[in-house]
């Protein structure tokens, strides 16, 4: 299972969101999911701008998609909710949440739910509190919650939510969070390559 990145941002988010994708490695092991909120009505041309500027591939996900790592799946603006499952990205056409559809908070829950300790959320800049219950649900299931330093951020009132309603454990410039996540994926890495080294080693011992 590869390391799970869920990442929501609204107002002021591309540029966050173009400096981390920049920052990270072809080779990470990890997939990474982006709501970024866009008004009702207008085309997206983030994933263009995100492969122009990073090393892994983004694009917007099809209903019953795979989950791979080095991959980033952004969510189509303005008809469906991204979610995600066991090893497969869903889109859902039902109801908008805080007035917006994709919203942070579906995809948030999502991983919550399917993921659990493996799940890592990302709230960057932005105006709404669109997000905040999702990363708290990440946080409840033993993930990491992780929001852009409120100063750094254009538009810092959903990081800053997110710290008024919970205990975030990071709160980081883009550069020192991914930093983070290439510590965490290869943290995880390690620790799914011990355990399926325990489990031959049990495998071979077992009569």
């Amino acid at each position: 299972m590869p390391c799970i990145i869920v990442i929501g941002a609204s107002a002021g988010g591309v540029w966050p969101l173009i400096e981390l994708v920049s920052a990270l490695p072809a080779d990470l092991d990890a997939a990474i999911f982006i709501v970024q909120h866009f008004p009702t009505g207008t085309r997206s041309a983030l994933c263009d701008i995100l492969n122009r500027n990073g090393a892994l591939r983004s694009a917007p996900p099809f209903d019953g998609q795979e989950i791979l790592s080095r991959r980033i799946y952004v969510a189509p603006p303005n008809d469906h909710h991204m979610v995600i499952g066991h090893s497969r990205v869903r889109l859902v056409a039902s109801e908008k949440e805080h007035s917006f559809r994709p919203a942070i908070d579906s995809l948030f829950r999502s991983a919550a739910a399917a993921y659990g300790s493996n799940a890592i959320g990302i709230l960057l800049s932005g105006l709404e509190g669109d997000g905040v219950a999702g990363l708290q649900s990440i946080q409840a299931a033993g993930g990491i919650s992780i929001v852009q330093d409120p100063r750094e951020a254009r538009f810092p009132g959903l990081p800053m939510a997110a710290r008024t309603a919970m205990k975030v454990d990071y709160c980081l410039p883009i550069k020192a969070i991914a930093a983070l996540l290439l510590f965490l994926a290869v943290q995880q890495r390690g620790e799914r390559e011990v355990l399926q080294g325990a489990a031959g080693h049990f495998a071979l011992q077992s009569p």
